[in-house]
């Protein structure tokens, strides 16, 4: 958990805000260490839920409407702006949106990106299971050859200034030509420097999005995999999925510490989206 204040005051200067797109079947409270860690070092963060891939209403059909999660970060964007106080106290100059895995495709959509529904179902076909989205689609009955509009439609928001993606999903569907006219500063993380999942493999030897996004930054977190941008788990947590039959999304190699990744994180992402 994290220890916060209710009705905080804030200073009366401005600050960067980040607004902050969890990934797939998560939630805000999957990404309260991210957040504290980043309002502790200067920013305003505003978390949100996404109806329909959030916890405990997560559906794989609604995973690929992209561009509602994008009308979500708009959104909860609006609403703050909304609210004298806060948007008295914003830097409309820095205003960020940062996502982890879907929300890194949900983030990448909003500085511009565009996702061609052709482009992924050849994806899939190639990969097949060993794609680790594919397969979990496809157990949720999604149809790679009818994928709906909205995973292909435009989401941009030009107040969001810098783009945050880690372990983004669906970048082999990406449309170079929209990827290479994105205009705004993006940092891609990659959690591993050994082994990372191909869904999320921005690499030249991946989907190559890297080479193909103008102002790009990108970072590579050692020691770490996806579920290592997960919350710290508890002693027990591992054996309770095992006996669940749940995903190890708290099983870490031997010598790697979750913390330290959290905090390798952080400051990457407060060095890009943070500091003026």
């Amino acid at each position: 958990g994290v220890d916060a204040y209710i009705g905080a005051a804030l200073p009366d200067e401005k600050m960067p805000l980040i607004v902050v797109s969890h990934g797939s079947g998560s939630s805000i409270f999957g990404t309260a260490w991210l957040a504290s860690g980043l309002a502790q070092r200067g920013a305003l963060v505003v978390v949100l839920n996404h109806p329909g891939t959030t916890s405990g209403d997560s559906s794989p059909r609604r995973t690929v409407r992209l561009s509602e999660r994008g009308a979500d970060l708009s959104a909860a964007l609006d609403h703050v702006l909304a609210d004298p106080y806060f948007a008295d106290r914003i830097d409309e100059e820095r205003i960020a949106a940062l996502g982890f895995s879907l929300g890194g495709a949900t983030v990448l959509g909003i500085g511009g990106l565009r996702f061609e529904a052709e482009r992924y179902a050849g994806y899939c076909e190639t990969f097949g299971e060993a794609a680790q989205d594919c397969l979990f689609l496809a157990r949720g009955g999604v149809d790679f050859d009818r994928l709906p509009q909205e995973f292909s439609a435009a989401m941009t928001d030009d107040r969001f200034g810098r783009i945050v993606a880690v372990d983004p999903g669906f970048t082999y569907a990406a449309m170079p030509s929209s990827a290479a006219q994105i205009e705004v500063p993006v940092q891609l993380i990659t959690l591993g420097d050994t082994f990372p999942w191909l869904a999320v493999d921005v690499r030249s030897e991946g989907s190559g999005l890297v080479d193909q996004i103008t102002q790009v930054e990108h970072v590579v977190i050692p020691n770490a995999h996806h579920y290592s941008f997960l919350p710290i788990c508890t002693q027990n947590a591992p054996q309770l999925l095992i006996a669940e039959g749940e995903d190890p999304i708290c099983d870490d190699p031997e010598g790697w510490d979750r913390a330290t990744v959290h905090d390798a994180s952080i400051e990457a992402i407060a060095a890009f989206a943070v500091a003026k």
